[in-house]
């Protein structure tokens, strides 16, 4: 099969267009002919050699997100069929014995994530355990579907399952533009809580607006502290949701209200920080939390909701596989809105 992957850490250029071997499917396994899959900044982290997660290894083939039609079915399997139109859950904790990936489900260790730490969606097919695929509904389209697993779900978990995010709170939310902002802007919205969003033009915080945030404001040239004061009558915002990292810290910290808390889920921008102030930090009674990997058992009913509801499925734009390099470039540029996506 023909597969986008790179065997040296660099630049986009190491991202090589090749015929690789085709997956061999196990017991209670299947294997899935890739409709789309999506990029994300993890993507280029593990590329550029900056951050690997525990068990990754060259050669890779990238690519977490991943929809596409059923092609092979482990003779062990029940409830998937041949021709099901699935998504993946990536994050392969709860796999059980007899399938792939089986005991790489530690959660803060070595957890096998397809795209991350094993082959993933670059590619014409994708391997998977059969349970953690799950069914499309018959109005929901490929492309939607491939914007759900990484960053609905990190969002999803950051907000509620680790920042404890309530109706009638004020949470910001930093670069709107991302497919796990736009997902976060859209569920904090949906559960009841003032939406405040920063991103880097003022296209991206129009479009802020239009998907669910009360208000925005351009991160690159506007003074967000002031910004988020003002616009919560002095007091901050309860929670900062933000994967930017070092650019946009000492701002969301400073936009907290007492008793506030950041929540951190990525590091985009760097990967070392500094707390401006221990004096406010501890007078002010603030808190800062990582959002590690959401649970095997949280996907499954986020799926349904996403599903459900009239969600908006953020795609800045859709290119062949074989151009994942140009994607890479875009991607890094800060250029998208919402999901870039390959096709094979």
């Amino acid at each position: 099969m023909k597969a986008v992957r790179y065997e040296a850490h660099g630049g986009p250029e190491q991202l090589k267009y090749v015929e690789v071997p085709d997956p061999v499917c196990g017991p209670l396994d299947v294997v899935v002919r890739v409709g789309f899959t999506a990029l994300n900044h993890l993507d280029l982290l593990q590329r550029s050699g900056m951050y690997t997660m525990v068990g990754f290894h060259l050669p890779h083939i990238p690519g977490m997100d991943v929809s596409g039609v059923v092609d092979e079915v482990g003779d062990a399997v029940s409830g998937i069929r041949q021709g099901d139109r699935v998504v993946l859950d990536p994050s392969l904790s709860g796999v059980p014995e007899g399938a792939a990936y089986a005991g790489r489900g530690d959660l803060q260790g070595d957890l096998a994530v397809v795209g991350a730490t094993v082959d993933g969606g670059y590619a014409e097919r994708c391997l998977a355990p059969s349970s953690h695929v799950h069914l499309i509904p018959p109005d929901v389209s490929l492309e939607r579907a491939v914007v759900f697993p990484t960053c609905w779900m990190t969002a999803c978990h950051g907000l509620f399952e680790v920042g404890g995010l309530k109706a009638g709170e004020t949470v910001l939310i930093h670069a709107a533009g991302s497919g796990v902002s736009s997902a976060a802007i859209q569920l904090a919205a949906a559960a009841g809580a003032r939406v405040l969003a920063t991103a880097g033009s003022e296209a991206k915080c129009a479009r802020g607006l239009k998907i669910g945030a009360e208000a925005t404001a351009n991160n690159r040239s506007e003074d967000v502290v002031s910004w988020a004061r003002q616009a919560t009558d002095g007091r901050g915002v309860d929670m900062v949701l933000d994967h930017v990292g070092a650019a946009l810290w000492e701002a969301s910290i400073f936009s907290l209200a007492p008793g506030g808390r950041l929540v951190t889920c990525g590091n985009t921008t760097g990967d070392r920080v500094d707390i401006p102030s221990l004096g406010h930090f501890y007078h002010f009674g603030l808190s800062v939390l990582g959002s590690d990997p959401y649970r095997h058992e949280e996907f499954a009913p986020a799926w349904a909701n996403y599903c459900k509801k009239g969600f908006s499925a953020e795609v800045d734009s859709i290119m062949p596989l074989e151009a994942a390099s140009e994607a890479h470039s875009r991607l890094a540029a800060g250029e998208a809105f919402g999901k870039i996506l390959l096709r094979p």
